[in-house]
């Protein structure tokens, strides 16, 4: 009785341990969370592929990559950098429900004086941040992200 108890707990403790090995959820095709838009999401892969680029042209220059290997992986970082901001300005274009809807957040966004999130924008340098944060990504300067701190 209390070895079929013991298989019994086994076999659900290795169901649980196997069942996320065994989804098939594709990288990148999960929901956003709620507050993260495709829009800022392309947003911020374009300002990590930028710096991307930027890494791969310091390292260039300090000798850590061959002359082939900068050109060609350059191309790669240009290439989806492109696609990224042709996807930024086909996210941007909206339907005439979309632009309805706009319309009356904002409508009523004035009558409850509920402000929108603001930008994680620096004061000090003006590097924009890509998620909510303290503390300036680019200079360290503190944000003031929210009144009356």
């Amino acid at each position: 009785m209390f070895l079929g108890f013991a298989l019994i707990i086994t076999a659900c403790m290795a169901a649980l341990v196997a069942a996320p090995l065994l989804t098939t959820e594709s990288a990148g095709e999960g929901p956003l969370p709620i507050d993260v838009t495709e829009l800022s999401d392309l947003k911020r892969r374009r300002l990590v592929i930028y710096e991307n680029i930027q890494d791969l042209e310091f390292e260039y220059k300090a000798g850590k990559i061959a002359k082939d290997d900068y050109l060609s992986l350059g191309e790669e970082y240009r290439a989806e950098a492109a696609r990224l901001m042709a996807d930024s300005q086909a996210a941007e274009i909206l339907s005439p429900e979309e632009t309805l809807i706009e319309r009356e957040v904002a409508a009523r966004r004035v009558r409850r004086k509920v402000q929108p999130v603001e930008e994680y924008v620096c004061q000090d340098c003006g590097f924009e941040n890509l998620l909510p944060v303290k503390f300036c990504g680019e200079c360290g300067a503190r944000l003031n992200t929210r009144p009356g701190k």
